[in-house]
């Protein structure tokens, strides 16, 4: 699907110098940084309770990543970020108007992706009041560069009975597809769970992680029996998770699971749980990127495997 307004190209070069260079150099990088093992293979998805439309298992976080303007040399790797998430078979683009310039980013550099860009558009509404509301979440379709948002989302729950009755409304009107609510913490829960249990809703955006695995009690469950799709937002603990693993070796039922990296690995523990829609890692590097793509390839880990990544990492 398109997610352009017809922005010009000749309009976008300068916003985006030296990105066209960039996605001829992608593909090279592309194939150098291709997870062992997955050839052509088509990345798994998982239907959306709600509708059941597949949605692939790893996307793309934009937190950090894609807070930054075009002349900073890390803009100019952006490009390959959301071609390697898209070569491998992921569409799902997470923002927010919290995180700074991503929205913007991510509105620019998928206007001249070529081929067309297949993004999932997620993005969320973060502010107290009904106008608001209304007013940042168009500013987000404006720096977005899109006439309609696949997932919108009531950021952390702020102001959310004000904001929902607007998200339904537009949802009838096409301008979005499904709705969501997010959150990051875990004095949160019990609100999720309270929110989840009173209104009709397609996504829950939630932190889970191997060794933060608060929502498997009750937030999961309770999302499996509500039908909501799930959204893994902080899959690597914040950063602390890779640095306990780092060094370590892989177990040695990896390659069986076609696993080469930890980043993988902590991707597969989650997608193992069977409420997990998808896991969007957040990066501003290609290689990356690419890594953590691999988790959506391959067989998923059995209860044992989790087993014994839980008793690693305690």
């Amino acid at each position: 699907m398109s997610h352009t307004q017809g922005y010009s190209r000749r309009r976008l070069l300068t916003l985006a110098a030296g990105a066209s260079a960039v996605f001829t150099f992608d593909r090279t990088l592309a194939i150098a940084t291709s997870p062992s093992g997955t050839g052509d293979q088509t990345m798994q998805t998982r239907p959306i309770p709600s509708s059941s439309e597949p949605l692939p298992l790893v996307g793309l976080g934009t937190y950090r990543g894609f807070d930054v303007a075009p002349g900073d040399p890390l803009y100019k790797q952006l490009p390959a970020v959301l071609s390697e998430l898209f070569r491998k078979g992921g569409t799902v683009v997470d923002s927010s108007p919290m995180y700074g310039r991503a929205e913007e980013t991510t509105g620019e550099l998928l206007s001249i992706h070529e081929p067309r860009s297949p993004a999932f558009l997620a993005t969320k509404v973060w502010t107290r009041g009904r106008q608001e509301g209304i007013a940042q979440m168009e500013r987000s379709f404006s720096l977005l560069r899109t006439e309609r948002i696949d997932l919108m989302q009531i950021h952390n729950l702020l102001d959310w009975q004000t904001h929902l009755p607007t998200l339904r409304e537009w949802k009838a009107q096409g301008r979005i597809r499904y709705i969501g609510i997010t959150h990051y913490t875990s004095s949160a829960y019990e609100e999720v769970e309270a929110v989840l249990k009173a209104e009709p809703l397609d996504f829950l955006q939630i932190n889970y992680a191997l060794d933060d695995r608060g929502v498997e009690k009750r937030i999961l469950p309770l999302c499996r029996e509500r039908g909501v799709a799930v959204i893994c937002n902080r899959p690597f603990g914040g950063g602390d998770l890779l640095t306990k693993l780092k060094g370590r070796p892989l177990p040695g039922w990896a390659p069986q699971v076609q696993v080469n990296s930890w980043p993988q690995l902590a991707l597969k523990f989650l997608l193992a749980h069977p409420a997990v829609t998808c896991v969007i890692p957040g990066t501003g590097n290609p290689r990356y990127m690419a890594d953590n793509a691999g988790a959506g390839f391959g067989l998923m880990l059995t209860d044992a495997q989790r087993q014994q990544l839980i008793a690693l990492v305690s």
